[in-house]
């Protein structure tokens, strides 16, 4: 894949920033009284693997004006390597907007990981177009490639429509685009006709098209994978089957991706993955992976892939990076991998867990 040379930024991504607080130690929220915050979104976790590792990024956001959340969340930001771009939105008084918080625990054993959306009231609920200098950002400074995520495209209908005209501007000045479908079924409720329309608009200009036999069947109508077999192993003939359907459906993209995951337990998951690059399927197995907390292991895996393929990796070395980028992801409280250096990522592909001094 071609990428434009001399650009200020790696990836860049429309995003809804919020906070997520969790209990230490895997405590359920509901006997909680302590808790860790974090600056959180989807889009933006898939930035942080580049921008640990030397790459730019950028979020494209709305914040709320005066907010201690807003200014936490820039200071993240600016601490993880990201820069931002977007108004200061007035709150409008204690019932006006706000950043969404996000409150989960990570399970633990037999005990499954619950989370709770707060959402009402979200700035980015009025993310748009005309708030952000698409000409400046893609045109003079210039993006490789803009990150689009089926999350911040379904919040609501101006999000919608900020997520196609973002990805027409970019694609005018040459910036590939990824798209990572992550349908969440109570962001479609009731509006599944005009959801369809708007995902599939995207997904036919995304050069990258990413998402799990869920997202494709529920986004874009496409065929899942057969069942039979027994297990994630069984099934991967199907899933690739699947991924040709999209393939015929979407024939811009020139690269297809998915994960496979079956959960053995809280803190063991069975991970792999299944990239399609032009002609040619990779394949990782599932392995077992113990997991410290879930939550972002597949923003991980994007953020993986893409990393390779700034890089200019073969297909194969960016399958077995967005791998372990999504694999790294679950060893950490936060839900976004920030690797020391490519090494760190590469041993936990090779399964090399020994003390490096």
């Amino acid at each position: 894949m071609t990428l434009r040379q001399n650009c200020r930024w790696g990836v860049a991504a429309p995003t809804s920033m919020g906070v997520r607080i969790t209990p230490p130690d895997g405590a359920p929220v509901h006997t909680s009284n302590t808790f860790m915050m974090q600056a959180t979104s989807a889009e933006s976790n898939v930035l942080n693997i580049p921008a640990s590792l030397g790459i730019p990024g950028l979020a494209l956001t709305n914040f709320v004006a005066g907010s201690p959340i807003s200014y936490f969340i820039k200071s993240e930001l600016r601490r993880r390597g990201i820069d931002c771009a977007g108004p200061d939105i007035p709150q409008g008084g204690p019932w006006g907007y706000r950043h969404q918080f996000n409150i989960a625990d990570s399970g633990f054993g037999t005990r499954g990981p619950r989370v709770h959306n707060d959402r009402s009231g979200e700035v980015g609920l009025i993310l748009n177009a005309k708030d952000f200098d698409l000409e400046d950002i893609f045109g003079s400074r210039g993006v490789q490639i803009l990150h689009l995520s089926g999350l911040v495209g379904a919040l609501s209908p101006d999000t919608s429509r900020f997520c196609a005209e973002v990805a027409r501007a970019a694609k005018q000045h040459g910036t590939r685009i990824s798209f990572d479908l992550n349908y969440r079924a109570s962001f479609w409720k009731g509006r599944e006709r005009e959801l369809r329309a708007a995902f599939t608009e995207i997904a036919g200009m995304a050069d990258i098209l990413v998402g799990n036999e869920e997202d494709f069947q529920l986004c874009l109508g496409i065929d899942g994978p057969e069942a039979g077999g027994e297990g994630l192993a069984a099934k991967i003939d199907s899933f690739k089957e699947m991924i040709g359907r999209v393939k015929l459906a979407f024939p811009s993209a020139s690269v297809y991706g998915t994960t496979l995951r079956q959960v053995v337990s809280v803190n063991e998951h069975l991970w792999g993955a299944i990239t399609s690059f032009g002609d040619e399927f990779h394949v990782i197995e599932p392995r077992p992976i113990p997991i410290l907390d879930r939550i972002g292991g597949g923003d991980g895996f994007v953020s993986g892939l893409l990393y390779g393929i700034l890089k200019g990796w073969t297909p194969e070395q960016s399958t077995q990076f967005a791998w372990a980028g999504g694999a790294l992801a679950t060893t950490v409280l936060t839900d976004y991998a920030t690797p020391a250096d490519e090494e760190m990522v590469w041993s936990v592909y090779e399964g090399n867990a020994r003390v490096r001094r």
